[in-house]
């Protein structure tokens, strides 16, 4: 893949990098403690069902990793909703994206109601909560509004710091402290801009074959910002193999 840069062109090699999901790694602050402890506290859950709720980039997939780890949930997809609701059995579940993925509703109310009769454990994550949801029935709604819900949240620079120092760990790259901080003070404040802006700045230092530095990072927010301006520039990813 090519990026444009104010020189040669390079070749940009895109190794994969995964995310470390681990209990440890999970990165607690104000705007998730309370969700955090709703997981570590399974199997004592007072309800059978919890709705996790939370932007993208907030840390839904590292909880419902940690609370797979802990429980031996499995994760139920679109393709997998209605043989796993057919089963009528037991155990832990976890359905991501509860709201945007497109779910058959009768197998989700199905398996609401094997978690509400105390078969099952059930966690759902969501980016809205359920007055939001598209759904065709009430019946499902009514049965997620029993749930208690736990927001995600990002409450301050910390944790937009954090997410930082974690998403730069993850890809084993250092980054001064002061970029960071740098960038925070800076940037739209989302979960899911640390993750874009993290991305964007990796692949211009590969790009350019230096560091991360203060020139790349405002490069990189000149760019996002670009990319939001109707009449500005296309994204930087849109124009990568020109």
């Amino acid at each position: 893949m090519l990026l444009p840069d104010d020189g040669p062109r390079q070749l940009l090699l895109d190794f994969e990098h995964a995310p470390s999901h681990g209990e440890d790694d999970f990165l607690v602050g104000e705007g998730n403690a309370l969700a955090h402890a709703r997981i570590l506290a399974w199997p004592h859950w007072p309800d059978a069902v919890t709705l996790v709720v939370g932007p993208a980039s907030s840390g839904k997939s590292h909880l419902t990793r940690i609370f797979a780890d802990r429980s031996g949930a499995r994760l139920v997809t679109p393709s997998t909703i209605a043989a796993i609701a057919a089963e009528n059995g037991r155990g832990a579940l976890a359905i991501e994206d509860v709201d945007r993925a497109g779910y058959d509703e009768p197998s989700l109310f199905h398996l609401l109601n094997q978690a509400m009769r105390g078969q099952r454990t059930l966690l759902l994550t969501a980016r809205d909560e359920v007055a939001l949801w598209p759904l065709s029935t009430d019946d499902v709604r009514s049965r997620v509004r029993r749930a208690p819900m736990f927001r995600l949240e990002v409450s301050d620079d910390i944790e937009l710091s954090h997410m930082f120092a974690k998403l730069f760990g993850d890809r084993q790259i250092k980054v001064d402290p002061r970029i960071i901080h740098f960038l925070v003070a800076r940037m739209e404040r989302s979960p899911e801009e640390v993750a874009i802006l993290a991305d964007l700045m990796d692949r211009l230092a590969l790009a350019k074959g230096t560091a991360i530095t203060r020139g790349i990072a405002t490069e990189a927010l000149a760019r996002r910002q670009a990319a939001r301006e109707p009449s500005g520039q296309q994204d930087w990813d849109e124009t990568a193999d020109e």
